[in-house]
């Protein structure tokens, strides 16, 4: 007899914080400051980072920020390997972030193009990535990004260029 799919079920518990927290304090401090506060543990992790399982690694002195993300089951699409939307917000994020650690207060972004490459598939085996984004130009209005996802040897997994458009937060 065939067991059933529930005998086949995993589960995880999410936790999350308000993200009014995040949202008051973006307000008041500049990027730098408030991912600084983040990695610190003075503030928490975005709710979006921490349903994905994105860790800030480190903050570079040019205010660069790596992001590193662990595969796991819960991140896979049906064929086995992470779904690429997971590993596009991966990319999203330290391209984002990176470009936000440039803001002062009272200053957000938004992502308005975004392009990905995926060079070879990403298992839970894979082990941690890390993930870093460079501004390529920041103006008044727009910014350019890109950001690389890679291994610990430094293989190259997958590749993304962002526009963001920037505004004062309401």
């Amino acid at each position: 007899m065939q067991p059933s799919v529930l005998e086949h079920n995993r589960f995880r518990t999410h936790t999350w914080s308000d993200p009014k927290i995040n949202a008051a304090a973006m307000k008041e401090l500049s990027g730098i400051e408030y991912f600084r506060a983040v990695e610190a543990g003075k503030l928490p992790p975005p709710p979006a980072l921490q349903l994905v399982g994105m860790d800030i690694a480190h903050i570079e002195p040019d205010h660069r920020i790596t992001f590193t993300f662990s595969p796991a089951e819960y991140h896979c699409n049906p064929a086995g390997v992470v779904h690429g939307g997971i590993l596009t917000t991966v990319l999203d994020s330290a391209m984002a972030c990176t470009i936000h650690a440039q803001l002062p207060a009272g200053t957000g972004l938004t992502t308005i193009e975004l392009k990905v490459n995926f060079i070879r598939p990403i298992t839970p085996e894979t082990g941690k990535l890390s993930c870093t984004g460079t501004i390529l130009n920041l103006g008044n209005r727009v910014a350019l990004a890109e950001a690389s996802l890679v291994d610990a040897t430094g293989k190259l997994y997958a590749h993304s260029t962002s526009t963001c458009m920037i505004f004062p937060i309401p």
